[in-house]
């Protein structure tokens, strides 16, 4: 069973929510799909048990001892990626049209390493994360192989807490793609409906009617109400409201998860959520 959680925009509490579920459930497997600014991890003290490099998208190359210097690369270039006859990997983009236009055959495109994959395995279950290398950018192929790596740990009765990329982009797609569940964590703001509003019409392109929460939705309760009417036209499942609290920076600040706060009114409206989500999901 995968569950993933999404958001429209960085920001508005999906991974928190995502780290206290996985408290929340025990037997769980976390994958980190949010690749360009990972940091499920920080929350636990686990050890890398694999690690392996992906190379996803490739780099032109240019080969001194045989460029004439014509310049047709130069030219040809979009990206403005190529200066003094030498390429700016991390203006590359791999287009390969340098290698077409070259007279001599000078150009080649190589693989470029885009980061390291790892499988954590922690006190409860894996964590399969990666880390990218600079100016690289997540992709369904890399969100991919990180789910597939879960899959190797887990079985049909595990659930597998998948926190995802904010948006709906390449990666939001690849999280999606195959999963059974989703989770939207949205804000009460304009924006936070209208991309809630994106959010939803993806997830069902794959048939999936998402789940929806609203995070700290006393601070606007106006625009909270008008969330959960959205959410209410459209069929859909308003599992949880959770309430702005104090207690959550602490715990963002301290690395540990909110549901081990006492007292903590968030942690106990996230605890209530988790029960109305196994009710759905199970």
């Amino acid at each position: 069973m995968d569950l993933v959680v999404l958001s429209g925009k960085g920001g508005t509490g999906k991974t928190t929510i995502a780290a206290a579920l996985s408290e929340l459930a025990k037997e769980v497997t976390r994958v980190d799909c949010d690749v360009d600014a990972a940091n499920l991890h920080l929350y636990y003290e686990g050890k890398d048990i694999a690690r392996e490099d992906f190379y996803g998208g490739k780099v032109a190359y240019i080969d001194g001892n045989i460029c004439t210097r014509c310049g047709s690369c130069e030219h040809v270039c979009r990206f403005d990626a190529i200066e003094d006859f030498r390429v700016m990997p991390l203006a590359c983009e791999g287009c390969g049209a340098c290698t077409l236009i070259c007279p001599q055959d000078a150009i080649e495109l190589k693989p470029e390493k885009d980061g390291d994959v790892y499988t954590t395995q922690l006190d409860d279950g894996i964590l399969s994360r990666a880390e990218m290398e600079i100016g690289s950018d997540g992709s369904g192929m890399l969100i991919t192989l990180l789910r597939r790596i879960a899959r190797k740990y887990s079985d049909d009765e595990t659930l597998t807490v998948i926190d995802g990329s904010p948006g709906i982009g390449c990666p939001v797609i690849a999280s999606i793609t195959g999963s059974d569940a989703v989770l939207v964590v949205t804000e009460p703001t304009q924006s936070g409906l209208s991309d809630l509003e994106r959010v939803v019409k993806l997830s069902r392109h794959f048939d999936i009617d998402p789940m929806v929460c609203i995070n700290k939705y006393d601070i606007n309760e106006d625009m909270g109400k008008e969330i959960e009417a959205f959410v209410e036209e459209e069929g859909l499942q308003l599992v949880g409201k959770i309430p702005f609290d104090d207690l959550v920076m602490e715990s963002i600040h301290e690395l540990k998860p909110i549901v081990y706060y006492e007292g903590s009114s968030a942690a106990k409206a996230i605890k209530d959520m988790w029960l109305t989500i196994k009710s759905l999901i199970f």
